[in-house]
């Protein structure tokens, strides 16, 4: 957990005991257990994602669900309005952080750009309702399409022969794709993900002299872990 993080759950763990001691003496009456408490459990740690500068559309959609179900809850809105709701909004944000990441990633655009205007070897990886591993010691990688779908993917390049610059798009809807890297490549990661993720586990290697491989990720009710 980074610092600023550490800081904001400690300032709010501090409130809370705060609030329960001044109701254990009577000096105020702060019902924290209130109609629809639960959903701070959501709310909160959107919040405190949205403050520390990680993920914040992701937290953004968070804080809306979060704020949506307490409005439920206290009966200000129905909660047939949030079934019905639920799909299209789903698909809507989807498809809105697609068009965001895709704007935005303007490094790995030019990378794949550059990729296939020169000519180069795009590999393909795809697992439907089955597993797939690949390696690649040895060989010269440029590039890679990933798809797992009700499956997973293992891509293992740490004994590939990385020269230049690439582009690596994964795709995981209700699937998992683990991504094995090098030690000596930069790694840049760009996420478009609802109700799933990407969990980068590398060291954080920088060196401008070095090679940067470029993660495009996109996951519905899936994950891609970068290892």
């Amino acid at each position: 957990m980074k610092r600023s993080n550490q800081i904001l759950w400690g300032v709010l763990l501090v409130g809370v005991g705060l609030l329960l001691g001044l109701n254990a003496f009577g000096i105020c009456h702060v019902n924290l257990f209130f109609r629809g408490w639960w959903t701070l459990f959501i709310i909160v740690p959107s919040l405190v994602g949205l403050a520390s500068g990680k993920d914040r559309s992701g937290n953004l959609i968070g804080l809306g669900i979060g704020v949506f179900l307490l409005l439920c809850s206290r009966g200000v809105l129905n909660f047939d309005l949030l079934w019905k709701l639920l799909v299209p909004g789903i698909v809507i944000l989807f498809g809105v952080r697609m068009i965001l990441g895709t704007l935005l990633d303007r490094n790995g655009q030019e990378a794949m750009k550059r990729l296939e205007g020169e000519g180069g070897s795009i590999r393909y990886g795809t697992a439907v309702f089955t597993g797939e591993k690949m390696n690649f010691d040895g060989e010269e990688f440029q590039g890679a399409e990933l798809n797992a779908v009700f499956g997973g993917v293992e891509y293992d390049l740490r004994g590939a022969l990385i020269q230049r610059d690439c582009v690596i798009n994964a795709t995981a809807i209700f699937g998992g794709i683990d991504i094995f890297v090098p030690a000596d490549v930069n790694v840049r990661i760009t996420s478009n993900s609802i109700f799933g993720g990407v969990d980068n586990k590398t060291a954080n290697y920088r060196n401008e002299a070095a090679p940067t491989l470029y993660i495009r990720a996109t996951c519905l009710f899936g994950g891609v872990d970068v290892k």
